[in-house]
């Protein structure tokens, strides 16, 4: 175990920078997806019959065929070998000529921002399905502001219908950070794969990569049983 130790001797120190790495990803990656889902969702609830919502509809289309379709590492090579050259062609079409450098922690990002963004779209969309339409009839009885009615009526009801399925996509956003070590990136499990090789122990370090998946699994779970029953409070009081 003195492998697994702080300092000169072990690979304490790089496995725990690799676990800050992956950490930091997994909540850019699911922070940004979990507020493009949202934005998405709630844009995407305009009626179909009017041209603006079949506009809408259409595009919210493509992009989950595309995006819900295609692996998140190749999503993530895309950004990372092309996404400079993308954005210099973005950037060029209003007079600048930057050179924008993509990292492989940002082609990471994105990836998983644009697949996962995708699936927590459906989701809430879900979600804001099961919302009794009583609901929005009662806020537009009662004269609220489309801000109050989804921010103080709609997404807190949202929020508790889709928790289980935002844990289990968060638990799976943490899961394929492994994948961004593929273009470079010195997460945990490259971090482990570089230690393995160096002492020809790939089960030690393998294993302790792991843990960490498990034990942020685990913590993950527990808190979202806090959560739930916070969520689920009200509920609650009136079943009693």
């Amino acid at each position: 175990m003195g492998l697994l130790a702080f300092g000169d001797t072990g690979y304490g120190d790089e496995l725990w920078g690799g676990a800050v790495i992956t950490m930091q990803l997994a909540l850019w990656g699911y922070v940004l997806a979990l507020s493009l889902g949202l934005v998405v969702a709630i844009v995407t609830q305009a009626p179909a019959t009017r041209l603006s919502g079949r506009v809408i509809q259409g595009v919210w289309r493509v992009y989950a065929s595309i995006f819900m379709g295609v692996p998140s590492i190749l999503v993530m090579f895309l950004f990372y070998f092309g996404g400079s050259a993308m954005l210099q062609s973005v950037l060029g079409l209003v007079g600048l000529r930057n050179t924008i450098d993509i990292t492989p922690f940002w082609a990471g990002v994105a990836g998983l921002t644009l697949v996962y963004g995708a699936y927590i779209v459906e989701l809430l969309r879900g979600a804001i399905r099961n919302v009794p339409k009583g609901q929005f009839e009662a806020c537009s009885a009662l004269a609220l502001s489309r801000r109050s009615t989804w921010l103080h009526v709609i997404l807190p009801q949202v929020a508790r219908l889709a928790l289980p399925g935002l844990i289990n996509l968060w638990i799976i956003v943490l899961k394929d950070t492994a994948l961004v070590s593929l273009v470079g990136l010195n997460d945990l499990v490259a971090q482990a794969k570089m230690a393995a090789g160096t002492t020809k122990l790939p089960f030690l370090f393998f294993t302790a990569a792991a843990l960490f998946f498990v034990a942020f699994s685990w913590a993950t779970l527990s808190l979202s049983r806090q959560l739930e029953l916070r969520l689920a409070r009200g509920i609650a009081r009136e079943a009693t």
